[in-house]
């Protein structure tokens, strides 16, 4: 569980990333923040893991925290195998080397995200998505209660993205663990999340359930772009999407067809 009590992160004293915060995240919830650079969106997240202290107001954690960053990078060349196998620290005594269970549990961490062939290849090598994928399976490895995960899909494909949203609801669901992860897509927290908290600028946020937080008004007041809601059926369920309106997709979609009128 986490719990946020009118918490605060500005690094000068006058500029504010988030202020006055308060959240509490339940054992099995998945919350997702959204909000545009710049807004405290990783920054929370390091306050949560206790890599910042927030400026003001307080934040707990009922246990251990995995945390999946961004990016990674390493100045040795480890192997993918290394690299899942450093979440098991915290079970491996200092002097000790990692066991044959820390060693199964790795590469039952690297199937769960169905990337076992990397196990013997050199991070650095992979790509960014390929990164990725290895350090949430570090972080699932580390067996901590709760999941902290930093734009997890950002760089992926459509099916890895669809891959790991589906394992952050398997992980929430099937093992009880709480998840907080950033996104700048809408319809990521529409598949997966509970709840979500929208960032905007300084104390202005927004926490709730999906059907009142995720609007069109709400998303194009945070984005500052046209935001569009399109309900359509899929193998029998009723779904939802986000589109947002491109000025750039909308200028040419009026020359194609002024362009077209044109034509005899």
């Amino acid at each position: 569980m986490i719990v946020i009590a009118r918490a605060g992160h500005s690094y000068d004293g006058k500029r504010w990333q988030y202020r006055g915060l308060d959240l509490a995240v339940a054992r099995g919830e998945v919350v997702a923040v959204l909000g545009p650079n710049g807004r405290g969106k990783s920054t929370l997240l390091r306050s949560i893991v206790g890599l910042n202290r927030p400026t003001s107001g307080t934040i707990r954690t009922n246990g251990p925290v995995g945390f999946v960053p961004q990016d990674f990078s390493t100045p040795f060349p480890y192997s993918v195998l290394d690299i899942v196998l450093m979440g098991r620290a915290r079970h491996v005594h200092a002097l000790k080397v990692p066991g044959r269970r820390d060693i199964a549990i790795a590469r039952k961490s690297l199937a769960a995200l169905d990337i076992e062939a990397f196990a013997e290849r050199q991070f650095d090598s992979l790509s960014g998505g390929e990164r990725q994928l290895a350090l949430i399976a570090r972080a699932l490895a580390s067996e901590c209660p709760i999941l902290l995960l930093d734009e997890p899909a950002s760089a992926l494909d459509l099916k890895n993205q669809d891959l790991v949203l589906g394992f952050i609801r398997r992980i929430a669901g099937s093992e009880g663990l709480t998840v907080v992860f950033t996104t700048h897509q809408p319809n990521h927290a529409l598949a997966v999340a509970d709840r979500a908290l929208l960032m905007g600028e300084g104390d202005r946020t927004l926490i709730g359930d999906l059907a009142s937080v995720m609007t069109e008004s709400n998303l194009a007041a945070l984005y500052h772009v046209p935001v569009r809601m399109i309900g359509y059926e899929e193998e029998g369920a009723e779904l939802t999407t986000f589109a947002p309106t491109f000025r750039s997709q909308l200028e040419r979609a009026r020359s194609l067809g002024s362009a077209n009128e044109g034509e005899p």
